[in-house]
């Protein structure tokens, strides 16, 4: 793997809070969002203004719209559990290139797919693919961690990797739930899991078999 050593160049270790930085600048964009509805068909990722109406920021501004209060809440509450433990450990700036970097990718892979199978009319929005790349990180980062699911179900953190990536595969193979994301959700943890063997050199499965040998 020496031809990825030019991409594997670590980042000064610091930390900035960019996690509560990213949550509140989501809320803000929500909260303006509420009074300039009208906005959210331009700042939300869909294939025919992004490719015929030449909108291509929208590959950025998708991941900073929500549809709703429950959307929002339940994203930042995943940034905030597992954003910051991820930026003390790898510091800010990677933190930050791991947050854009699954989105984005969230974000190109989900619009590629939607172009091949037809899908024109979809408006892709949330930080959804970033929150799914950043559980993986996190169950990478902290193998041997326990998450309480709803509070009360002790779950290990790669063990809930696996749960959600079953639970998103088998949702988008049977349509289960419409108008979520189920594509990008699976993006976010493929880029996640491409990120940390190019990047950072270490493979997830192995890091969970040593954790728990």
């Amino acid at each position: 793997m020496t031809h990825f050593h030019f991409l594997r160049k670590p980042f000064r270790h610091t930390f900035s809070n960019v996690s509560l930085l990213l949550i509140a600048i989501n809320s803000l964009v929500f909260v303006a969002l509420s009074f300039m509805s009208h906005l959210k068909v331009v700042l939300s990722l869909n294939p025919l203004y992004f490719l015929q109406g030449r909108m291509y920021w929208q590959i950025l501004t998708y991941m900073f719209v929500h549809g709703n209060y429950q959307h929002i809440f339940f994203n930042m509450l995943a940034i905030l559990v597992f954003g910051i433990p991820i930026e003390r450990a790898v510091g800010s700036k990677e933190f930050t290139l791991m947050y854009f970097l699954f989105g984005i990718m969230s974000g190109v892979i989900s619009l590629i797919i939607y172009i091949i199978t037809g899908y024109y009319y979809v408006f892709l929005m949330g930080a959804s693919g970033t929150v799914y790349g950043l559980l993986l990180a996190y169950a990478v980062i902290f193998p041997r961690s326990t998450i309480y699911v709803w509070g009360l179900v002790p779950i290990p953190a790669p063990l809930l990797v696996v749960i959600y990536a079953c639970i998103e595969l088998g949702s988008q193979i049977f349509s289960i739930g419409g108008g979520i994301a189920h594509c990008t959700h699976l993006a976010g943890l493929l880029v996640a899991w491409l990120y940390f063997i190019i990047r950072m050199g270490i493979h997830p499965l192995q890091v969970w078999k040593d954790a728990y040998r």
